[in-house]
């Protein structure tokens, strides 16, 4: 497993919020958790499981799918960003059920099956067998200090710099929002979490977007466990697939850092340079140097300094330790 990853639980549990996101009695899909003590059963067994496979790394991504069934993906190598090979995904699929020795979720498909009973996945695929355990993982950038020189956006205090600002519980910050200045050429750095919504799937599944110039939007969605496509959390919409799928489970802090370059234009207004993004989702590269074209659902699509913004596609999701720094 790679160094830079914290697979501590406790700092994973500590960086959930205390609060639940109200019900729409008319959509219950929408049910959104946003307190890890209050989401039930299935959010302790969803999330990542990795391992040894006789000499090779394996890894696990378990997907609640509500009242007590799920989906799984069996990864060789290990855990997207630390091991897995970027190519074999084996799908599995179950449910938890009481047997006589109490609750255990048991998986099954076409390669294997596996058992999970408390933080350890018992997996059996072909004739090998392999105990797996639970991880949380941690991106490294989560908690970046903004360096000297740079514009603090949100630090919990005050959303002086947005419009509307979007103050939530906690000292967090909700959608739809963007901050009042434009910027050209810049660093950025953002973290968000994702509301746990067993019941909903694909757009409907904790879905915001974080707009550069507020008119080309890196996605911000519930994918994990999913392959990973331009319209899924670190894709850049109708423009490119992240080169893995890196999204954490719902309710841990993710990060999103960020060097993007400004469109270039002649004395004419000509573009002489698209603009170009690299991007870190949990501190793997996901696009580097990327020219980019405007995407719908901003503010503007002119290609020239804009702001940032957070779209609100109506779920709960919430923002913190947002920094940029102009080039």
């Amino acid at each position: 497993m790679q160094n830079h990853w914290c697979l501590s639980l406790f700092a994973s549990v500590m960086m959930a919020s205390v609060f639940f996101a109200a019900d729409d009695p008319k959509n219950p899909m929408k049910k959104a958790f946003l307190d890890a003590q209050e989401a039930g059963p299935d959010f302790a067994v969803q999330g990542e499981y990795a391992g040894k496979l006789d000499d090779s790394g394996i890894g696990v991504q378990v997907i609640a799918k509500g009242n007590g069934k799920f989906d799984a993906v069996v990864l060789p190598g290990g855990l997207p960003g630390a091991g897995w090979d970027g190519k074999g995904r084996h799908a599995l699929s179950g449910k938890t059920e009481e047997g006589k020795t109490g609750a255990a979720t048991i998986l099954k498909g076409e390669g294997g099956s596996a058992v999970i009973a408390g933080d350890t996945l018992a997996l059996t695929w072909g004739d090998k067998k392999a105990d797996l355990k639970k991880l949380n993982r941690v991106s490294p950038t989560v908690g970046l200090k903004a360096p000297a020189g740079a514009i603090v956006l949100f630090d919990g205090s005050n959303v002086d710099v947005w419009e509307p600002g979007k103050m939530a519980e906690s000292g967090l910050m909700g959608v739809g929002t963007r901050t009042k200045q434009k910027f050209d050429s810049f660093t950025l750095h953002l973290e968000f979490r994702t509301p746990f919504m067993p019941l909903a799937s694909g757009q409907g599944r904790g879905n915001s977007g974080m707009y550069l110039q507020d008119q080309y939007e890196c996605q911000i969605l519930d994918s994990f466990g999913l392959t990973g496509e331009d319209n899924e959390c670190g894709g850049i919409y109708k423009n490119a697939r992240p080169s893995t799928n890196m999204c954490l489970p719902p309710l841990i802090w993710q990060t999103y850092d960020v060097e993007f370059t400004g469109t270039k234009f002649d004395a004419e207004g000509k573009v002489t340079a698209p603009g170009k993004c690299t991007i870190k989702h949990n501190g793997v590269i996901v696009h580097e140097n990327l020219e980019l074209k405007t995407t719908p659902g901003g503010g503007q699509a002119n290609q020239k300094p804009g702001a940032l913004f957070l779209q609100d596609h109506g779920d709960p999701v919430r923002f913190r330790n947002i920094w940029i720094v102009e080039k």
